[in-house]
């Protein structure tokens, strides 16, 4: 009777481990930032002139000009009301948290703007969230889309007054697999 105990009690410590472990695990990848909002997520610029910084304060120099009003970027790391971000090209900088919007926005495919200038390369926007839904509008990369949901495969998104549906693998702005409604 004592051996069955010490074994149940010896099972419910390992079980209790593997649980604490698990839950550690869930909060390492899901890693909040000092706002309590997770690290990394996108975001857009929120003005027409947004200056990069090579540090966490207006003392730092400038070292990059955004003109561009909703331009998807990646915040990687906050430090009081500055939050470094990183572009869908890879330039990482500091800006004042008060520039962001909390808007969602996608670039389709920019890693194919080079190879777009050689030959026609397009991101679909379908119609539905299905492979084979009709096309409504073939984007070049680089162009902005304003993204109002994610299921995790396809965005619905809207552009230029095309409205509908891209592949989320085709897209910078938001994560493999994340699904939102903005």
């Amino acid at each position: 009777m004592r051996r069955k105990v010490i074994q149940s009690c010896v099972i419910l410590a390992i079980g209790l481990v593997m649980a604490f472990s698990n839950a550690e695990v869930a909060d390492a990848q899901a890693a909040k930032g000092a706002s309590g909002l997770p690290l990394p997520r996108f975001v857009t610029l929120k003005s027409k002139r947004v200056n990069l910084r090579i540090g966490p304060s207006s003392d730092y120099a400038v070292s990059w000009l955004y003109t561009r009003e909703g331009l998807p970027v990646e915040i990687i790391q906050e430090y009081d009301n500055w939050r470094q971000v990183r572009d869908a090209e890879g330039t990482e900088g500091w800006v004042n948290q008060s520039l962001l919007s909390g808007q969602r926005s996608a670039i389709a495919a920019p890693w194919m703007k080079n190879k777009a200038a050689s030959k026609a390369i397009y991101v679909n926007m379908r119609r539905e969230p299905l492979p084979s839904s009709a096309v409504i509008a073939k984007l070049e990369p680089g162009v902005i889309l304003h993204v109002r949901e994610c299921n995790g495969t396809w965005c619905r998104a809207t552009t230029d007054g095309s409205d509908g549906w891209v592949a989320q693998s085709e897209i910078w702005g938001a994560y493999p697999g994340e699904a939102f409604k903005n």
